[in-house]
């Protein structure tokens, strides 16, 4: 589910909400590049929004500070997003991942000091996390045992990047992934029963030495999102 095997054409067809918001990603930040008055107008400012500049709320969504910070949402995005895509369809998709990221940056306008400043798509990335979160354990015939354990493991690293990293939007994180888990019900419907976590992890106490080409790739990747996003904090 998490290991993608299309060409980019394929991808493309298959994706196209992911394919644009990755291409919006990557024409903002070359914009940005040359023209500093386009991030002054569409960053993420607190007190620029008091003052009634509403569109701040979404324009962070799509903007990103540096190169790595771009590679490791929109790897992020390409990576978890297309199992969600498939699954709401393209409507429900954008629509998941925009009140995600708006939601969280409505929690830090209020939560975050006056001139605070962000940018970036990861209270909307989260946001999926959150949807994802409710799958694994309340819709378990929408999400196998495998991929559930992958979610999880993700879950929990992420979590120690946000608390462990310098200049990341604490608030946007917490609060896209907790607005992913509220309205992920009203977009998957109720599930019939719940799975516990010895369910997920049933052999959490054995050791296997098999591993499959696809569980191989899908952690290299892991590795290279971790990498980018720790050094995305220093870049």
């Amino acid at each position: 589910m998490f290991v993608r095997t299309e060409n980019f054409r394929t991808f493309t067809n298959l994706y196209p909400i992911i394919t644009t918001i990755v291409a919006i990603h990557l024409l903002l930040w070359l914009i940005v590049q040359f023209s500093s008055y386009v991030l002054n107008l569409t960053i993420g400012y607190n007190f620029s929004i008091f003052q009634g500049e509403l569109w701040r709320l979404v324009t962070p969504i799509f903007l990103h500070s540096s190169i790595t910070h771009l590679l490791f949402n929109s790897l992020s995005l390409v990576l978890f997003g297309p199992g969600l895509e498939r699954m709401l369809g393209k409507w429900k998709f954008i629509l998941i991942y925009l009140l995600g990221g708006v939601l969280a940056n409505i929690a830090t306008l209020y939560l975050a000091p006056l001139h605070y400043s962000h940018l970036g798509a990861s209270g909307a990335i989260f946001a999926l996390f959150g949807v994802y979160l409710y799958m694994v354990f309340f819709r378990p015939d929408l999400l196998d045992t495998a991929n559930s354990q992958i979610i999880l493991v993700i879950l929990a690293i992420s979590l120690v990047m946000t608390f462990f990293t310098e200049n990341v939007n604490i608030y946007a994180h917490l609060f896209g992934f907790l607005a992913g888990t509220i309205l992920a019900p009203f977009f998957l419907g109720r599930g019939f029963y719940g799975r516990s976590f010895r369910q997920i992890f049933p052999n959490i106490n054995r050791s296997s030495n098999r591993r499959t080409r696809g569980q191989s790739i899908f952690w290299a990747i892991l590795i290279v999102l971790v990498v980018l996003g720790v050094m995305s904090r220093f870049l």
